[in-house]
């Protein structure tokens, strides 16, 4: 890794902390929200083996449009159109409502480039984690179990491109089906 990549990851994991900065998960200790970014981007490198720079900052930037005021001309700007497209490629249509939003990306994932796979693979496995030790607080079992049973469905989509991210899903699907039963 060069550092121009060095740069852009930098820039993208700034950008991101700018953007979430007020932001919390709804978990019991209220982790600022930037943790997620990090971990989808770790997961990426560290479990995934990924090294391609414009999918890691795409996944510091994976919830930017849709969990804040960014608009895509700003990650363009910042970023270029191959990030921007990863971004886009990876953000649900908060307009829509949830159900909707659930159904597309079990009917899109498919679809997407092996690099927005990847990131997705990545965010639902970090999802996933912290719904088995850390979910939200007002989040009932069933609630609990309901998501690893649809995060289970949206992951048959984007298997095929990465056998160590799809391994680390699985585990943590066992540990849930151990915890939730099913």
């Amino acid at each position: 890794m060069d550092s121009d990549d060095l740069t852009i990851l930098f820039k993208a994991l700034y950008f991101a902390a700018k953007k979430h900065k007020d932001q919390r998960r709804k978990d019991e200790g209220a982790t600022p929200y930037i943790n997620h970014p990090i971990a989808v981007a770790k997961t990426l490198v560290e479990t995934g083996k990924v090294t391609n720079v414009h999918t890691i900052a795409a996944a510091l930037l994976h919830d930017t449009i849709e969990d804040t005021h960014t608009k895509p001309d700003e990650i363009e700007e910042e970023f270029g159109k191959k990030i921007l497209a990863l971004v886009l490629e990876t953000t649900d249509k908060k307009w829509q409502p949830k159900p909707v939003r659930k159904f597309l990306q079990i009917k899109n994932a498919s679809n997407k480039s092996n690099a927005a796979k990847q990131i997705k693979l990545a965010d639902k496995i970090c999802n996933v984690q912290d719904v088995l030790t850390n979910p939200p607080v007002k989040w009932s079992n069933r609630q609990q179990r309901d998501y690893l049973i649809w995060a289970e469905m949206v992951i048959k989509g984007l298997r095929g491109v990465n056998p160590d991210l799809e391994r680390m899903f699985d585990e943590l699907i066992i540990t849930g089906k151990q915890k939730f039963g099913r």
